[in-house]
C-alpha cells in the first residue's frame, strides 16, 4: 500500500518551511488518498482540533504538529462518498478560535454560517444542481398572503416553470423553509434542471416562510390550517393546478418535515404525498430522553401519539435522511410505522449530515417519484 502523502513528508530531509511550501502546493486539502483524509493547519498554536457534527465520531479531531514544522495533522477514515462539513479550533494562550479551513477552499453555507466541505473519495456533487444554460429558466414571483390562523401576513415565494400554459394542469409543491431552499439548496436551479431532463413533470412551487419556526413548525394546528384553508385555496383558485390529492405535496427538512408531517395528519385527504428530509421525527415511547430541549417537547408528543395510533395521512412518502446526524435512528424506526399505516414509503440514506447540501442532493430522487416527468396527467 502506498505511504500517505504526509508520511513521505514526515521522511523528507531536509524537513524545513521549503518542503512544507512545496508538499501544500502539490495538495488539495484535505488530502483523500482511498478511505483515507488527511486534515491539516498551518501555523503557530497549542493545539488545534477539527470540530464536526459527523454522529458517530468524537466531535473534537486532535491534529498533531510535525515536528520540528508548523504543520498540523489528523487522518481520518471516511466511507466512500461521504460528505462531512467541518470547521478548525485553534487553542493560543487558552483561547479558542473556531475558523474555516484556510488550505481548503470547498464551503457550505447554511442559516448559522459557513463551513468547511471535506468530499471523501467517491463523492460526487450532482451535476443537475448547477447552473445549466441549456435548462429554460422558470420564474420566481413574490406574494403575501394574510393569514387569519397564523395572525400574521405570511410571504410566499411562486416558482412557475418556463413553459407554463394557463390551458395547463399542474401539481403544486409546497416547500416549507422556502428561502432556505432557495438560498442554499439551490431549489430554483434544481426544479428549472430536473424539469429540462424530463426527470420531474412541469410543476408550481409555493415556498413558505415560518415566522417563529420552531412553534409554527412544531405540530402547530394554526400553520396547518394557514396551508389547507388560507394557501391552498388560494392557490387553487388563482392558478392552473391539478386540485386533486395526487397533484398536492408537503416537503421540509428537519422541522419542516416535521410541519409536513403534522399538516396531513390534521387533513389526511388533502395531500397525496410528502418530501420529508431528516425529519426531526424525535419520540420517547422507547427511553425518556430525547435531547433536544424545550423546543422539541410539541414535537415528542406528536410524534409519541402518532406511534402510538399510526394512521394514513397521504398515499406516498419520500424519506431521506443523511447517516452522519443522530436523527438516523428516529427517521429509520419511523419507516415501518409509516408502511404499517398503509403508505407506500421509499427510503434513502446519503453518506452526510444534516446539512442543506445533503437535501438538496435527494432532490431529484425524491421529485421524480413523487412527480415523474413527463406527466401528461397534469396537462389534460
Amino acid at each position: 500500500m502506498r505511504k500517505l502523502a504526509i508520511n513521505r513528508l514526515r521522511e523528507r530531509r531536509p524537513l524545513d518551511a521549503a518542503a512544507v511550501d512545496r508538499f501544500l502546493a502539490r495538495n488539495e486539502v484535505p488530502i483523500v488518498e482511498g478511505a483515507r483524509c488527511t486534515f491539516l493547519f498551518r501555523g503557530e498554536a497549542d493545539e488545534v482540533f477539527v470540530v464536526h457534527r459527523t454522529f458517530g465520531l468524537p466531535d473534537h479531531l486532535a491534529l498533531r504538529r510535525l515536528r520540528g514544522t508548523d504543520l498540523w495533522y489528523a487522518v481520518l477514515e471516511l466511507p466512500e462518498g461521504s460528505r462531512v462539513e467541518y470547521q478548525l479550533e485553534v487553542v493560543r494562550g487558552g483561547q479558542r478560535e473556531r475558523i474555516n479551513d484556510p488550505l481548503n477552499p470547498r464551503l457550505a453555507h447554511s442559516p448559522v454560517g459557513s463551513s468547511s466541505v471535506c468530499y471523501a473519495h467517491g463523492h460526487v456533487v450532482p451535476d443537475w444542481t448547477a447552473f445549466d444554460p441549456e435548462a429554460r429558466p422558470g420564474s420566481l414571483t413574490d406574494l403575501v398572503v394574510p393569514s387569519r390562523a397564523l395572525r400574521r401576513d405570511c410571504p410566499v415565494t411562486l416558482y412557475r416553470p418556463a413553459r407554463f400554459r394557463r390551458d395547463g394542469r399542474y401539481p403544486l409543491l409546497i416547500v416549507h423553509d422556502g428561502g432556505d431552499y432557495l438560498g442554499y439548496a439551490a431549489a430554483k436551479t434544481v426544479l428549472d434542471n430536473l424539469i429540462h431532463r424530463l426527470d420531474v413533470a412541469e410543476l408550481v412551487a409555493a415556498f413558505v416562510y415560518p415566522g417563529d419556526r420552531l412553534a409554527e413548525y412544531a405540530n402547530s394546528a394554526a400553520h396547518a390550517r394557514f396551508l389547507t384553508a388560507e394557501l391552498l385555496p388560494r392557490l387553487e383558485a388563482e392558478l392552473p393546478l391539478a386540485g386533486t390529492p395526487s397533484g398536492r405535496c408537503l416537503m421540509g427538512a428537519s422541522f419542516g418535515a416535521v410541519a409536513s408531517l403534522a399538516t396531513a395528519y390534521r387533513y389526511p385527504d388533502v395531500y397525496g404525498s410528502l418530501l420529508v428530509e431528516s425529519g426531526s421525527f424525535v419520540f420517547t415511547d422507547i427511553g425518556t430522553e430525547h435531547g433536544g430541549g424545550a423546543p422539541f417537547e410539541p414535537v415528542v408528543r406528536f410524534m409519541n401519539r402518532y406511534r402510538a395510533a399510526p394512521r394514513r395521512v397521504a398515499d406516498r412518502l419520500f424519506v431521506s435522511c443523511g447517516v452522519y446526524e443522530p436523527l438516523i435512528v428516529p427517521n429509520r424506526s419511523m419507516v415501518p410505522v409509516f408502511e404499517a399505516a398503509g403508505m407506500t414509503v421509499r427510503y434513502t440514506e446519503a453518506r452526510d449530515g444534516h446539512s442543506w447540501e445533503n437535501w438538496r442532493d435527494q432532490l431529484r430522487d425524491g421529485l421524480s417519484w413523487i412527480f415523474p416527468g413527463p406527466q401528461k396527467f397534469f396537462y389534460e
